[in-house]
């Protein structure tokens, strides 16, 4: 497909226009383009005037000689050894073929802001002129503030879950897919969905809920859904089921955390025929029970995971299912089975044990000396017994048979699953649920993402999605680096520093030259599993 692509001379001022044909590079599998000079752009009318060639205004009577695509327009020097490596994943994990089926005539700015992001470490959309400037990326020109306002316009919901199904069909779905929420804060006022909820940071703002879907094997997220800042993460589980459906995803299986336990989300999972591994609260009463019947013989030998340093043991249940059935006008109620995998810990026993001591004395000083605080009566009610006399005042004792309860299941916890697997193996799964957890933690820092600063939904959605695909890079080279030890000489931005400073060449009518390589940075894209570039 033809676009018309614009690039100023920044020597003469001027903005040339060129026509930009894309095609598929087989031999090296990737997306390239030929462009050809059409003519200059009028400063005070926007017309396109035609040239001959050499950027001059053509001549009446005189016929434009038409001229065959060239590699370069102008003489310059970039650098190209960061970019490169990007073109590259992007190449191998499907990311530039899939955006260039669901966005043809806007990819190539999605990438060079996703590339950007990656590369210039939390640093804000208005320095991207500085930085197109100084390195070759697949727009090759700049973006200005409203250009790149209207690219997160012009991203639709339709192109965006098309992407998602082409980037999950090459995710297995057999392995487990990791599920969390986390908080974006946002000072707009304008925006419907920031709303004051639970800030997991304690920001005082209010603030958007971000939902994430990486696979735990690739470790490559793949679908995102923007959030109100008031839902609660248990009301998101029905909603995430939906779209998987609509996604074409049947064979599912979810890791989460607690904050998405409730009966109606376990029901809807076993209805969907979901697998699910999910952390559960001690406290629940279902789970006491089952533990309390292993509890004495918890802590042998035999149970002990030296490398955890943990005891863990498996109990297989049952769960009361119920669906509710509008169109027969009746409640299935069937037992499914499931197992419970609990833990227990003895450092963690002993730290919540301190801290808890802790509490009671704080709490039997605010007794005794009168000053009770508002917050804090069901914890008097529960734990201590409180008498006044004239004579001795304030008299306070403890409930010991309340704080013995309470110390009983320190250092327990607990994970609920409907998948065969022994305690080791579910404890192992949930902990690289975490993948996520650090992906949060890139979008916030690093893609700079910890407040929003846009003032409307579309450019908000759009600005979301180009996040996402930087995250899916980071997340790839992160990867990487921890398969094959990288991180042991270097951070992620190490990695990027070294090979940034790579210089390419380009001159009209000659091929691609590529600067000098040291032999680290050749180790460094064998590790990430790229072959290291070459003059063209």
């Amino acid at each position: 497909m033809a676009t018309i692509v614009y690039q100023k001379d920044q020597r003469s001022g001027i903005t040339y226009a060129y026509e930009s044909i894309s095609y598929w590079d087989k031999d090296k599998q990737q997306s390239r383009s030929k462009r050809t000079l059409i003519g200059r752009v009028d400063r005070k009318t926007g017309e396109i005037i035609p040239t001959d060639g050499r950027g001059r205004k053509k001549k009446e009577g005189h016929a434009v000689t038409k001229r065959g695509p060239v590699p370069s327009v102008q003489t310059a020097r970039y650098f190209y050894g960061a970019t490169y490596l990007l073109d590259e994943i992007g190449a191998s994990t499907g990311i530039t073929e899939d955006l260039t089926a669901c966005f043809p005539d806007t990819y190539r700015q999605i990438l060079s802001m996703a590339y950007y992001l990656i590369l210039e470490d939390s640093a804000p959309l208005y320095r991207f002129e500085k930085w197109s400037h100084l390195h070759k990326h697949p727009y090759g020109q700049n973006i200005t503030s409203q250009r790149s306002s209207d690219l997160f316009a012009s991203i639709t919901e339709e192109a965006k879950y098309k992407f998602f199904r082409l980037q999950g069909k090459r995710r297995t779905e057999k392995e487990f897919w990791a599920y969390d929420i986390t908080t974006i804060s946002s000072q707009s006022e304008l925006l419907r969905q920031v709303q004051y909820g639970w800030n997991k940071e304690n920001d005082p703002l209010p603030q958007l809920n971000l939902a994430l879907v990486f696979g735990e094997t690739s470790n490559l997220p793949f679908y995102y859904r923007k959030l109100a800042g008031n839902i609660p993460d248990s009301k998101t589980v029905g909603n995430l089921l939906a779209d998987l459906d609509v996604l074409g995803f049947s064979k599912v299986k979810l890791v989460m955390d607690r904050g998405f336990y409730s009966k109606e989300n376990i029901n809807a999972l076993l209805k969907n025929h979901v697998k699910f591994l999910i952390a559960v609260k001690v406290s629940l009463v279902f789970i006491r029970k089952e533990l309390d019947a292993i509890y004495d013989d918890f802590r042998s030998f035999e149970h002990y995971s030296e490398k955890y340093e943990l005891y863990g043991r498996t109990v297989r249940t049952t769960w009361d299912y119920t669906q509710h059935r509008p169109y027969k006008g009746d409640t299935l109620k069937q037992s499914k089975r499931m197992y419970i995998h609990f833990y227990y810990n003895i450092d963690r026993a002993a730290e919540d044990e301190k801290a808890f001591d802790r509490k009671l004395i704080a709490l039997h000083q605010e007794l005794e000396s009168g000053k009770r605080q508002p917050e804090h009566e069901k914890l008097y009610q529960k734990y201590f017994e409180t008498k006044t006399t004239p004579k001795r005042g304030i008299k306070v004792t403890v409930n010991a048979e309340a704080v013995n309860k309470a110390k009983r299941y320190f250092g327990f916890f607990a994970l609920m699953t409907n998948e065969t697997m022994d305690a080791i193996a579910a404890l192992e799964l949930y902990r690289n649920k975490d993948v996520v957890e650090k992906a949060f933690g890139n979008l916030k820092e690093r893609l700079n993402m910890r407040c929003t600063l846009v003032s409307s939904e579309k450019s908000l959605d759009g600005k979301l999605f180009v996040e996402f695909i930087a995250l899916i890079y980071l997340s790839y080279i992160k990867k990487q680096m921890r398969d094959t030890d990288l991180v042991k000489k270097y951070t992620l931005q190490g990695v990027l520093d070294q090979l940034d400073v790579i210089e390419c060449f380009e001159s009209p009518g000659k091929q691609l030259r590529i600067g000098e390589l040291l032999s680290k940075q050749k180790e460094i894209y064998e590790s990430l599993g790229v072959i290291p570039p070459t003059s063209l």
